[in-house]
């Protein structure tokens, strides 16, 4: 009689108790089940099961706790800034995540008024178990420039990026680089050379590093035809030294022979000239007055001309 009673009270605070779980929307609701999160380059995902209620659009309210909201702020939970609430059984948890400690990470489900328990995530998340990746890059030549292009993967990274000259023997040359997307100059190369270049990623904030990049390789081509091109600019710049000075000074030659040509005289009317008296033995001295340059001393036939005026100069 006594084990009856005690059934019954039971069974009578079970069927109390009822409405309240109806009522309250926690049991209504399963909660969200599978929590992980998948970070890579400092990027961090909080991913879950979906809830699945048939014909019904299923909510989910994300909440984080670091350690300084853990040990100075009382154990308190704070709602993620890109996430609270949302659809999709994930959630982009980079900006809350700012610090290298520990994370506790927890989803509720939400359908109306109804709300489900708390599935906090196992074990706590810490930023520094990131999966760091080698960077993209680019390497290419301008000219005899060596050129690398590389990924932009945030503020946070950096990146080591080596360099060599393929040779026998040949150092490697380390910097360590920021990249904001923009192509930057590693080294001057030689002619015929082949350079090769390798980077992997930094992270100071968690420190740790990628592994390194597959080896790129660009080849410079030879000086021939930068040489030649030179050789002709030389001979080229030869010739306009010689050909222009010669020309101007042909042109004004011709230029004054045009304007001003000079005038010579004949040698018979030239009085700058010595004469010596033309000997005639017809004519007496003072009749030969004509004076002709470099005659002979004995003339046995006088011009033509010469006796025309001396008969004239006899008439008179």
């Amino acid at each position: 009689m006594i084990l009856e009673e005690i059934l019954t009270s039971h069974m009578w605070v079970f069927y109390t108790l009822i409405p309240c779980l109806l009522i309250d929307g926690v049991a209504h609701l399963p909660a969200p089940q599978n929590l992980s999160v998948q970070s890579t380059n400092m990027k961090h995902l909080l991913t879950w099961s979906p809830v699945t209620m048939a014909g019904e659009v299923i909510h989910y309210s994300v909440e984080y706790q670091g350690e300084y909201e853990s040990l100075y702020m009382s154990h308190i939970w704070i709602p993620s800034s890109s996430c609270s609430p949302t659809e999709v059984p994930e959630c982009d948890v980079t900006d809350d995540i700012t610090a290298t400690v520990p994370y506790n990470l927890r989803v509720r489900a939400t359908l109306g008024s109804q709300t489900s328990a708390w599935s906090t995530l196992k074990p706590p998340f810490n930023r520094n178990s990131t999966i760091l990746t080698p960077p993209g890059m680019e390497v290419t030549k301008d000219g005899f420039h060596l050129v690398i292009k590389l990924e932009d993967l945030g503020p946070q990274f950096e990146f080591l990026v080596t360099y060599w000259k393929r040779e026998p023997g040949a150092k490697e040359h380390v910097k360590i680089m920021r990249s904001r997307g923009i192509p930057v100059h590693l080294e001057t190369m030689k002619p015929g050379a082949v350079y090769c270049v390798k980077a992997q990623t930094l992270v100071k904030a968690i420190g740790r590093s990628s592994t390194f990049s597959p080896t790129e390789c660009v080849k410079v081509q030879e000086e021939t035809l930068p040489l030649a091109l030179a050789l002709f600019a030389f001979i080229g710049f030869m010739l306009i030294l010689v050909v222009v000075p010669l020309s101007i000074w042909k042109m004004g030659r011709l230029l004054q022979y045009s304007c001003c040509p000079a005038v010579v005289l004949p040698d018979t009317l030239d009085l700058a000239q010595p004469r010596e008296q033309v000997c005639c033995p017809a004519m007496d001295a003072q009749s030969c007055s004509l004076t002709l340059p470099d005659w002979p001393a004995q003339c046995s036939r006088p011009l033509p001309g010469i006796k025309a005026a001396a008969t004239s100069s006899s008439l008179f």
